[in-house]
C-alpha cells in the first residue's frame, strides 16, 4: 500500500533497568543500525564502523518490544526520536547497554508523521496527515532539546478532490529560506488496490509565514519523494541544487505506467527546471525507490526487478532489487556487482567521504554492509550482521 497506509507505525522501549548499573550508561557510537530478526524480533545495535566485523543483534544489541516499535524513526546526535500513533505522544530515546530508554516525551495528537526536516541542529519540523482522514496537512516545529512545541498548524496544500480521497507529502525541504512541498492524491479502488493521480505537485512557501508563493505542476512522473523516516529520496549537492526522485512503482504510487524520474530545482530558483527530466525507468526498464547523493554529481539508486517478483505480495521478501550509481549531469547508470537485494523500501546507504556504505540482505550471500569506493570503484564486504539477522532495515549516521 501507499505511504500513508505505511505510515501508521509506533515507537517504544524494552523493559526498565534498574538506576545507577552498567545496563543506564549511554552509548555514544558513530552509527547506528536497525535490524529485523527471525519471527519478528527486532532490534539496535550501535558501532563505530562498517569496514569488518561481525555482529549479532541477539548479544550485540537491544531488542525491542515489537507491539510498540518500529523502524521509521528520526536519529541524530545520538538520539531517537519516534512518535507512537496510539498513545500520541513523540519520544526522545537514547541507547544504553540495556535498553532504547526514553528521556522527553511531547503529546502530538491526531497526526501522521510523512517527512521530516531538520531546521537547524536543534529544531526539527514534521509533516503529515491527520490520523483520521488523511486529508488534512499538518506541520509541527519542535525544539528538540527540551521536546518542547515550537510552533505547529494546517499547511496550505489543497485536500483531495475529483474522486481522489487522501494526501500523501513526499517531500519536505528549505532551500534558500523558503519551504518547498511534494504531494500527491490516492483514491482506493477497493479493497486491496489503489491509485494514484498522475500530477506530482511541488509547492514553495515563504517562511516563517507559510504562505504559497508558487506551485508546479508536473505530469511526467507522479508521487515525488516518498516518506523520508523510512527511506530517501531526495538531496542536495555541492552547488545547492536540490535533486528529488518520484516513486510511481508497485509499492509507492502503484502507477506503473509512468516512469521514475529524478527531477532538479535548481539553486536560489522557486520553480522546478523543467529543462531536467532523469527517466530511470527508461534507463534501466524497471522502477527504482530510494536515491542517495555520494558527491561529484553522482547518487545511488536502488531498482526493482519486475521480471523477479510477482506482485506486491512477494515484493518485500523475494530478492531482486538491484544498485545503480547514476551519473546526475550525464544520466547514465553503472550497476554495482552487489547480491540482488531483499525488502522493498529501506534506508540502506550511507555516504561518507572517499567511502559510500551499502547494506544488503542476502539470503544466499548473508545479510553484509558493503563498502564501495567511488574513485576506484572498489567493492568489498565489509560488517557482517548474522544470528537472528533476517533484514537490515536500516543504517543511520548518529552524529
Amino acid at each position: 500500500m501507499f505511504s500513508l497506509c505505511l505510515t501508521v507505525l509506533v515507537s517504544g522501549i524494552l523493559c526498565g533497568c534498574t538506576p545507577g548499573t552498567d545496563n543506564d550508561q549511554v552509548e555514544k557510537k558513530k552509527y547506528s543500525i536497525y535490524i529485523l530478526g527471525n519471527e519478528h524480533r527486532e532490534y539496535i545495535i550501535q558501532t563505530d564502523g562498517f569496514a569488518a566485523g561481525n555482529y549479532k543483534p541477539e548479544t550485540d544489541g537491544v531488542k525491542l518490544n515489537t507491539d510498540i516499535i518500529d523502524r521509521d524513526v528520526v536519529i541524530r546526535d545520538g538520539f531517537y526520536y519516534h512518535l507512537n500513533g496510539r498513545n500520541h505522544i513523540l519520544s526522545k530515546y537514547v541507547k544504553t547497554a540495556g535498553e532504547l530508554k526514553e528521556v522527553g516525551t511531547l503529546e502530538i495528537r491526531n497526526f501522521i508523521v510523512e517527512n521530516y526536516y531538520w531546521i537547524a541542529r536543534d529544531t526539527l519540523l514534521l509533516t503529515g496527515l491527520d490520523q483520521k482522514t488523511f486529508t488534512n496537512s499538518w506541520y509541527y516545529k519542535i525544539s528538540v532539546g527540551d521536546l518542547k512545541l515550537v510552533q505547529s498548524g494546517l499547511l496550505p496544500i489543497p485536500k483531495p478532490g475529483h474522486g481522489f480521497t487522501s494526501t500523501s507529502i513526499g517531500l519536505t525541504t528549505m532551500l534558500d529560506g523558503k519551504l518547498f512541498l511534494g504531494y500527491t492524491y490516492h483514491k482506493q479502488l477497493d479493497a486491496s488496490n489503489y491509485t494514484t493521480s498522475d500530477t506530482a505537485y511541488i509547492t514553495s512557501l515563504s517562511y516563517p509565514a507559510l504562505k504559497t508563493l508558487h506551485t508546479d505542476k508536473d505530469t511526467r512522473s507522479t508521487y515525488p519523494g516518498g516518506d523520508n523516516t523510512i527511506q530517501n529520496y531526495s538531496f542536495n549537492d555541492e552547488a545547492g541544487n536540490f535533486y528529488y526522485m518520484t516513486c510511481p512503482g508497485i509499492a509507492l504510487g502503484n502507477r506503473t505506467d509512468l516512469p521514475t524520474g529524478i527531477f532538479r530545482i535548481n539553486k536560489g530558483a522557486d520553480t522546478l527546471d523543467r529543462n531536467y527530466f532523469f527517466n530511470i525507468s527508461a534507463a534501466i526498464s524497471n522502477h527504482a525507490y530510494g536515491l542517495w547523493y555520494i558527491g561529484n554529481n553522482k547518487a545511488i539508486i536502488r531498482c526493482e526487478r519486475k521480471d523477479l517478483y510477482k506482485d506486491l505480495n512477494d515484493h518485500w521478501d523475494v530478492a531482486h532489487f538491484e544498485f545503480y550509481v547514476v551519473d546526475l549531469l550525464k544520466q547514465t547508470k553503472e550497476k554495482l556487482n552487489l547480491p540482488l537485494d531483499r525488502g522493498t523500501r529501506r534506508e540502506c546507504v550511507i555516504a561518507e567521504g572517499d567511502k559510500v556504505y551499502i547494506a544488503v540482505n542476502s539470503k544466499t550471500d548473508g545479510n553484509y554492509i558493503w563498502c564501495y569506493t567511488p574513485s576506484t570503484k572498489s567493492l568489498v564486504k565489509g560488517l557482517q550482521l548474522s544470528g537472528d539477522t533476517d533484514y537490515i532495515y536500516r543504517i543511520d549516521k548518529n552524529f
